[in-house]
């Protein structure tokens, strides 16, 4: 049990923090232990992560209320590519759940920075949690199944 509370706010933390490396801790905890079921640590890695996550989701959405965001936004330029990612986004749930998994899974864009663009562009929340939740959880579970064919044989 405390080896899951552990895990819940490392990842809250890593998710807020990029610093702190959620996919380190999580070799750690397969490496040292052996009597814990991995793939409920890391489902728990993939939770907490999100929890700080959802804080950048609406960090990015709340953003476009800031007074110097709005100045930045009031660009005309800016505001068509704010208006076009917007449209591509709200009209297509399946492309912004690929967008989002990607992230989530592979970490490419940088899933911190997804997260506060997937609040500004209005993300469904739905999918946004979901997919996030789904990519991580397959994310930790691979790294964390590699380390343990290693460790374990």
């Amino acid at each position: 049990m405390i080896v899951l509370l552990a895990t819940f706010g490392v990842c809250i933390v890593s998710a807020l923090i990029p610093l702190v490396n959620a996919e380190a801790y999580l070799v750690a905890v397969a490496a040292s232990t052996d009597n814990v079921n991995l793939w409920l640590v890391c489902s728990v890695a993939a939770v907490g992560q999100m929890v700080g996550k959802v804080i950048w989701y609406e960090a990015g959405r709340r953003s476009m209320d800031w007074s110097w965001i709005r100045k930045r936004m009031a660009r005309p330029k800016r505001q068509r590519q704010l208006t076009l990612w917007q449209e591509r986004v709200q009209g297509r749930p399946f492309f912004s759940a690929v967008v989002v998994f990607a992230s989530a899974f592979v970490g490419i864009p940088p899933f911190a920075v997804m997260s506060v663009l997937a609040g500004q562009l209005k993300m469904s929340f739905p999918v946004f949690l979901v997919t996030g939740l789904v990519g991580r959880a397959l994310r930790f579970g691979l790294i964390v199944q590699g380390i343990s064919m290693i460790h374990f044989g």
